[in-house]
């Protein structure tokens, strides 16, 4: 069976973490959040999802991305994984999508974009979540603000399927992108 690779964009706040552990039950592949890079990186300098992260942990979280990147190109072709990203308008966000679509390319993996929506007032909402603490994400709804004003979200490419997060259920948004994939077929 050809291996999949699920790609979940959307902005902090999105789902795109619930939806995947839900994604992730029902298919068997592998949740490889953005948090389980950027958490390496982000917890030692002390992220509370507060404060804003400077440039250069960035980059150095960047980096153990592009780690986990390669092993997860070397993984046994049995193996599907589902990828979180927030992308955003920055040159960066569309390198980021593409370094994604040719680690499917090189596994011979099903590419499957999945470009979650939510409201700006539902994404404020569900910051300030203790869930969100837990792994050091963003939990400041100006932050957030800034963020989608200055960075935005990269549009979604033509072969992505849409969600609103906000219009379903995770475990719904799920089965979605699975029917989708012919994962439960």
């Amino acid at each position: 069976m050809t291996p999949r690779v699920f790609h979940l964009v959307g902005p902090p706040g999105s789902g795109k973490r619930t939806v995947g552990l839900k994604l992730s039950a029902l298919t068997g592949a592998v949740l490889l959040d953005n948090h389980l890079f950027n958490d390496a990186v982000f917890r030692p300098y002390g992220a509370d999802g507060l404060r804003p992260i400077p440039e250069e942990i960035h980059a150095l979280a960047a980096q153990v991305r592009k780690l986990g990147l390669e092993a997860a190109r070397l993984a046994p072709r049995d193996v599907s994984q589902i990828f979180t990203s927030y992308l955003t308008n920055r040159p960066s966000g569309p390198a980021a999508l593409q370094l994604v679509r040719d680690l499917a390319a090189a596994r011979g993996a099903q590419y499957l974009p999945v470009w979650l929506a939510c409201p700006l007032d539902e994404l404020e909402r569900r910051l300030p979540l203790p869930e969100r603490l837990k792994r050091a994400k963003l939990r400041d709804p100006a932050i957030l603000r800034a963020a989608l004003e200055t960075s935005g979200l990269l549009a979604a490419p033509p072969d992505a399927i849409g969600i609103d997060t906000s219009a379903l259920a995770p475990a719904d948004a799920a089965r979605l992108i699975a029917e989708h994939s012919g994962a439960l077929f």
